[in-house]
């Protein structure tokens, strides 16, 4: 078989030789201007391509973070409505128990004689009352419900009808003092 004579890189030229270099000579298929070219354009260059695709995405990433925030919004909102059913479903469950405990006639009983001081006929009841003369303890009482301090919005409108008929008091004048001057 004959012996091919390789082709290519990296392969032995059909002498089997490789070309000497010469000091100073440069390799061949390198020109001085393709040496220059490939220096120069080293750094990032933009097209107008990149330009309209870096656009297009800053675009689509400006219009999704706001689309992201109220997503973001919406699940915490979300979160807080469950966490809120979570505490009244807990306080209907108290209620209920409540509601069942009031059905119990001991229970009833026990509620009036704690809040009311309310015996049953036949017992006696009892206070203590110091030296003062006031009575010592917790002991509950029925007083008359409180007064409200605030005034209702009808006698408030009330009194400005009254206040309306009368005559206005003269205000009192009042003088500034003179300034002195700078002579």
């Amino acid at each position: 078989m004959a012996r091919r004579a390789g082709r290519g890189p990296g392969r032995s030229s059909p002498g089997g030789r490789r070309p000497s270099a010469q000091p100073g000579s440069r390799p061949p298929g390198r020109s001085r201007t393709s040496a220059k070219a490939a220096t120069a354009g080293t750094g990032p260059q933009l097209t107008t391509r990149a330009i309209v695709l870096l656009s297009v995405v800053l675009l689509l990433v400006a219009s999704y973070t706001s689309e992201l925030h109220a997503w973001w919004d919406q699940r915490q909102d979300i979160q807080s409505t469950r966490a809120e059913i979570v505490m009244r479903k807990a306080a209907i469950v108290d209620l209920q128990d409540q509601k069942a405990r009031w059905n119990d006639p001991a229970y009833v009983k026990q509620q009036a004689r704690a809040r009311f001081g309310w015996v049953f006929p036949g017992e006696v009841g009892y206070r203590v009352i110091g030296s003062d003369g006031k009575v010592r303890g917790d002991v509950p009482t029925l007083d008359a419900p409180a007064v409200p301090k605030t005034a209702q919005w009808y006698d408030k409108l009330w009194g400005s009808v009254k206040e309306s008929g009368k005559t206005p008091k003269p205000k009192k004048a009042t003088t500034t003092p003179s300034v002195l001057k700078n002579k």
